[in-house]
């Protein structure tokens, strides 16, 4: 089991408060990501959820036990860190099985467990080797096999991709998401990177300034972002963002539309604009097209399309797809 609630959580260093107050329900075997710009405090989150940081206030219990005043080790939680943390001098079997050790594990277990976790992990041909024979996506899965042979209630991921190249990143994305399908156990893990959070998650929590602006599946977010906020935030590339006059036309103080939901003519439209730079990508073509009325709009195209810079084009929003906010910011 692996159920986490929080209650009211807060906390401050000093006078700053990084949390002001956070009501969260995890559910047994969900893959939540917390997601948020540098400073949003979602490793804060992550950690005080690890117990290596005391609330300010609130409870935070697992399966319905309060363990909000209990030591990490206590809580039965596995944590992953952006940092392997392995030690060089051991192989990568002992690595695995050093917690076991810790533990006082007998040999015949240790052993059981290390070579199904090396199973799951493709490791097994690598139990000889020291972590300095190994790439970064083979140290990475080395730390969460460690993490594994403890049998957690949850897996607590911080940003454990960053230090990893953008396509070692995609593979160990699929590993990892791939390994929560096997394994069936609650899974929260931390990133900046949006792209990450809408790929492996079954409800992201969007962070913002210690507060939760939103909660819910990436599709969720993606069609229906509750405010500015998280509808800047989510997609990619990111959403268009109109106010004045061309938002109040359509009933709001900000529209916003994706790039993949303006059509692009060639004689009329809703903007016309100037081709700026184009980002051929083979399937897709992002264009940047300079109007005057709005000023920069962001289009994603078939990776066909004929239009070079410095062409003339108009823009439409599809209206089944436009977004409307209030003067707040809140979604109408």
């Amino acid at each position: 089991m692996g159920k986490i609630a929080l209650r009211n959580v807060s906390k401050s260093f000093g006078a700053t408060t990084i949390i002001p107050n956070i009501d969260l329900d995890i559910e047994d075997g969900e893959f939540v990501v917390f997601v948020g710009p540098s400073g949003c405090g979602k490793s804060t989150l992550l950690r005080l959820i690890a117990g290596l940081e005391d609330t300010s206030g609130g409870t935070i219990s697992i399966d319905g036990r309060d363990v909000t005043d209990e030591a990490p080790g206590k809580r039965k939680l596995a944590m992953v860190f952006q940092s392997y943390a392995l030690y060089p001098h051991m192989t990568v079997g002992k690595n695995i099985a050093f917690p076991l050790k810790m533990a006082g594990e007998d040999k015949a277990t240790i052993d059981k467990k290390v070579a199904d976790a090396a199973r799951v992990l493709n490791l097994t041909n690598y139990l000889e080797r020291r972590p300095g024979q190994l790439s970064g996506g083979q140290r990475q899965r080395v730390a969460i096999g460690r993490a594994i042979v403890r049998q957690p209630s949850a897996f607590l991921f911080d940003e454990p991709l960053s230090n990893l190249d953008a396509a070692l990143r995609g593979t160990m994305r699929l590993e990892i998401s791939e390994l929560h399908n096997q394994l069936k156990t609650t899974m929260i893990y931390v990133t900046h990177d949006q792209v990450e959070a809408m790929t492996m998650a079954d409800k992201i929590v969007v962070l913002n300034a210690g507060n939760i602006e939103q909660v819910g599946s990436p599709l969720d977010l993606y069609r229906s972002p509750k405010n500015l906020f998280v509808a800047g935030f989510i997609g990619s590339p990111k959403m268009n963002l109109i106010d004045g006059p061309s938002a109040a036309r359509h009933g709001a103080a900000t529209i916003g539309i994706r790039p993949e939901h303006l059509k692009i003519a060639s004689s009329a439209g809703e903007w016309k604009g100037k081709v700026g730079v184009a980002e051929h990508l083979g399937a897709d073509t992002f264009l940047h097209v300079h109007t005057d009325e709005v000023g920069t709009i962001n289009v994603r195209a078939d990776g066909e399309i004929g239009v070079r810079h410095g062409d003339i084009v108009y823009l439409t929003p599809d209206q089944a797809k436009l977004h409307r906010f209030d003067a707040a910011g809140t979604a109408m």
